[in-house]
């Protein structure tokens, strides 16, 4: 396992970090605005959903590729003064932001391979991306429950990546603005360390 520089991030997991962050963002204003969908032109409709589709699997792919990076380069080490519990916290939540990044995108693909209407998903309008087998198969009666626990499922995840947004990012501004150590600057080394 390759050791990052002691005082921040390898310029890569900074890189994958940022992006990520983005467009989670981007994925989460837009999932929360697609309540309102019914209301736009199906046309407008259909690339709104196909660019949901398409952001969500570029966040699965650099996800993976975080967490390989991550398994091969250590992160730098906590502050020592920082209590035992924090050091805690912020392992669970780094771990659980992993599995949701991951879960996130899959269980949306799984609930449009589920979905009776069939609508295929093309990445960025240009390469089709194939449904799940076996749910071609299936009549729309036996895809309606399938689809459902599947959304359910995306809602849920979606909503708990949003309290662990908002907990990431209320702790790292305590810790650059309150502790004043330098967590925060260990990813962002542009910012100075207070």
């Amino acid at each position: 396992m390759t050791k990052a520089r002691v005082d921040h991030y390898t310029s890569v997991a900074i890189v994958l970090h940022w992006l990520i962050a983005a467009l989670v963002i981007g994925l989460i204003i837009a999932g929360l605005s697609m309540t309102k969908i019914d209301a736009l032109p199906r046309a407008l409709r259909f690339e709104m959903i196909q660019m949901h589709k398409s952001i969500g699997l570029t966040v699965l792919a650099l996800t993976l590729a975080r967490v390989i990076w991550r398994l091969s380069h250590r992160p730098p080490p906590l502050p020592v003064a920082m209590p035992a519990w924090q050091k805690t916290v912020s392992t669970l939540t780094h771990g659980a932001f992993y599995v949701l990044l991951l879960a996130l995108p899959v269980s949306g693909y799984l609930m449009v391979s589920a979905s009776a209407w069939g609508v295929p998903t093309f990445y960025f309008g240009v390469i089709e991306v194939p449904h799940f087998p076996g749910f071609a198969e299936l009549t729309p009666e036996a895809k309606k429950p399938i689809e459902g626990l599947f959304k359910e499922t995306h809602e849920i995840l979606a909503f708990g990546a949003i309290a662990l947004v908002v907990l990431h990012v209320g702790a790292a501004l305590r810790h650059h603005f309150v502790d004043k150590d330098a967590v925060l600057t260990r990813m962002a080394p542009w910012l100075r360390a207070r």
